[in-house]
Parts: C-alpha cells; sequence; structure tokens
C-alpha cells in the first residue's frame, strides 16, 4: 500500500471513530465493532458494515452517517457503504472504550456467557453491582432490555445478549 493510501487509510478510520449510533451517541460504529472491512481503490472507498441487529431501524442513517463523514476527507473521489450479515456481529466486538461509552450513556454492555451456563447476568451500568434484576425483556430498542438495581435503586438498559447459535 503507497503511502498516500496509508494516509487515506488513516483518515478513513478516524472520521469512522466519528460516526455515533444515532440512538447511543456516546458511542462510535468503530467501538461498537460494526465496520468489518475498508477497502480503498484510489480515491473510491467501500466499507463494509455489520448491523448489532437485523431489526434495526437506525441502519439506514448509520450508512448516510457513514457516507457523508467520509465524502468530507480529502481526496475521497468515491463512497460506498454496504451491510453485510457474515461473519454475524457479536456483542465481542465492543472495544473496551466502547463499554466505557455504554456506561456513560446508561446502557451496560450485553453479558457474557460462560460456557454451559443458560443464564445471563448484568451489572449495573451506574454502579457496578450484580444486585439487579430484569424488568422488561423488551426496552426502548429491540436490542436492550430493562433492568433495576437494587444497589443503587436506578433503572438502566442493557444490550441483550447476541446469540451465533442457530
Amino acid at each position: 500500500m503507497t503511502q498516500s493510501l496509508i494516509v487515506l487509510k488513516d483518515l478513513v478510520i478516524n472520521a469512522l471513530y466519528e460516526v455515533m449510533d444515532p440512538e447511543i451517541d456516546s458511542v462510535s460504529i468503530m467501538d461498537l465493532g460494526m465496520v468489518e472491512e475498508i477497502k480503498i481503490d484510489g480515491g473510491k472507498v467501500q466499507i463494509h458494515l455489520l448491523p448489532t441487529f437485523l431489526g434495526c431501524p437506525a441502519l439506514e442513517i448509520i450508512k448516510g452517517n457513514t457516507r457523508s463523514a467520509i465524502e468530507r476527507i480529502p481526496g475521497v473521489l468515491g463512497v460506498e457503504v454496504d451491510f453485510i450479515f457474515h461473519p454475524p456481529w457479536t456483542s465481542e466486538r465492543i472495544t473496551k472504550q466502547g463499554h466505557v461509552n455504554l456506561r456513560k450513556f446508561g446502557i451496560a454492555s450485553p453479558p457474557i456467557f460462560k460456557e454451559g451456563e443458560d443464564v445471563w447476568q448484568v451489572d449495573c451500568a451506574y454502579c457496578g453491582s450484580t444486585y439487579t434484576t430484569l424488568e422488561n425483556l423488551f426496552g426502548p430498542t429491540a436490542c436492550r432490555s430493562i433492568l433495576y438495581c437494587k444497589s443503587c435503586k436506578n433503572v438502566f438498559e442493557a444490550m441483550k445478549p447476541i446469540s451465533t447459535i442457530m
């Protein structure tokens, strides 16, 4: 890869860190692990994104915001943004900073399942307590649930666990 393509790729990556999830404006699509691939051919940029949830109503907004962010970069001659479905997105793709930014928004990170367990535990997004209960499996969006912390008495949201078992 030539020096100018390396610089352009770095600019693209930096721009993608500025594209926030429209429903969770404290976390970028990069920190959510939605960016699967970036291809650059001359000044043409192609980006493959993974949806965090297939039924997400914000996919077209994310696609448009991604395209707009990349089009503003000097030297970009064209942008193509696609959603792909393989590999499937899982919560393991969220970066450490993504977990921090989810908590800032009041959303607990998705639970991590341990081998052989069929129960999930979510720590409170505010105080970190494990003394929480599931109030409603269905939250404000299809990918989040509502929980209650018995320690700090706050209601909070948690991202639902994503299973890759079919």
